[in-house]
């Protein structure tokens, strides 16, 4: 008689309990929340699947866990993340050629994001800190310290028509040229578990998150310009949420910052990750902003289209997270570098920008294949 495996029993478990905690998210207002709920969780399901599955601490590599199919964290529409997973004491070598990207970060990280606190920064720094040969190439060694258990790469993009990605690899000297372990049952049964608990931890703790900072702040309101929670060192950041009914919108005035290679905004959902920003304009950077002559960027948050380039849609969600980033920052910032805010009706969105000349809907319809093509371009999924 045939043994039966059943290594997928604590998969298929936590895909229902997941299930479970997204239908009953207590956030979900409408149909349309709930069928986003469903679309995330098969996002939450590929990451899970990616974490445990496509990778050995034998062999090491760098993967793209988070993606416009795969959000998460507030995910920044402007970054290809990749992430590696370390054993402590071994000797790593990144190898890369750098990108035409605004910035290219470093951090490592003890221990996980979870729904009880943020994941412990061992070290972050920027290619600056690398020697960047002639031709873009660069190369360096890291032993894993004490608890260290993830490197995560981010490339961000301030222009998405014209900067390019760079490429990147990461190997152990000790392991290079050995063939993998085969697999084994045992080997299996801990991935599909692995898988089980990712994908249920991850929910948990994006649920939690927002509410250790975001939601620690009166609605409508951003934060001034502070050092981004687990984040990078030349790294400062803007925190809120919005409610806003159909006819209202919010004004968000921010001095554009000439001492950093990278200023960004979005509008997330209520599940703490990024909207659509391929289809519809829900984030802009500061090379896809309009400037204003006082040297201050104005954007527009609001389900109605007020006719304006800086115009962010909150496409049907009637709250969501607000967030502004600064990075490869050239000095600190303080409260007079952030944003000011303010709750108008969206009829008199023009007469407070009067610098902002009305774009047509052929002319929007242009901004958002502008987006699609980049965002194929970086192909980031």
């Amino acid at each position: 008689m045939t043994e039966t495996w059943d290594l997928t029993a604590p998969l298929r478990q936590a895909i229902e309990e997941a299930e479970e905690l997204i239908s009953n998210a207590p956030f979900i207002r409408t149909e349309q929340d709930r069928l986003e709920g469903y679309d995330y969780l098969a996002g939450r399901i590929r990451m899970a699947m990616q974490t445990a599955f496509d990778y050995d601490l034998d062999h090491p590599l760098f993967v793209n866990p988070t993606h416009q199919f795969s959000r998460q964290g507030l995910d920044n529409p402007d970054a290809i993340y990749l992430n590696a997973f370390l054993r402590e004491g071994v000797e790593y070598v990144v190898r890369g050629r750098r990108g035409t990207t605004s910035d290219l970060s470093f951090q490592v990280m003890g221990g996980h994001y979870s729904a009880d606190a943020a994941a412990a920064s061992l070290m972050a720094f920027d290619d600056r800190e690398l020697d960047v040969k002639d031709d873009g190439t660069f190369e360096f060694s890291y032993v894993a310290e004490p608890g260290a258990k993830t490197m995560i790469v981010r490339e961000v993009f301030n222009d998405w028509d014209i900067e390019e990605r760079g490429t990147l690899t990461i190997e152990r000297p000790d392991t290079l040229g050995k063939p993998a372990s085969p697999l084994s049952r045992d080997r299996l049964a801990k991935k599909y578990d692995v898988a089980a608990r990712s994908l249920v931890g991850s929910i948990r703790t994006w649920f939690a998150f927002p509410h250790f900072f975001q939601y620690q702040e009166p609605v409508n309101t951003l934060t001034a310009p502070q050092s981004t929670p687990g984040g990078l060192a030349s790294q400062r950041s803007s925190i809120g949420h919005y409610e806003l009914d159909d006819d209202e919108a919010l004004v968000i005035t921010v001095p554009r910052c000439d001492d950093c290679a990278y200023q960004g905004i979005q509008v997330g959902s209520d599940w703490y990750a990024s909207t659509d920003y391929e289809t519809h304009q829900t984030s802009l950077t500061k090379a896809q902003a309009l400037t204003d002559p006082d040297g201050l960027m104005r954007f527009v948050v609001s389900e109605q289209n007020p006719g304006i380039a800086n115009w962010l849609e909150t496409t049907g969600h009637r709250t969501g997270a607000l967030m502004l980033r600064w990075q490869r920052l050239e000095r600190d910032l303080g409260p007079e570098d952030g944003p000011r805010v303010e709750k108008v009706p969206v009829a008199d969105v023009r007469d407070l920008l009067p610098h902002h000349a009305p774009i047509s809907a052929d002319e929007y319809a242009a901004r958002i294949a502008a987006r699609q093509r980049s965002v194929a371009r970086r192909m980031i999924s």
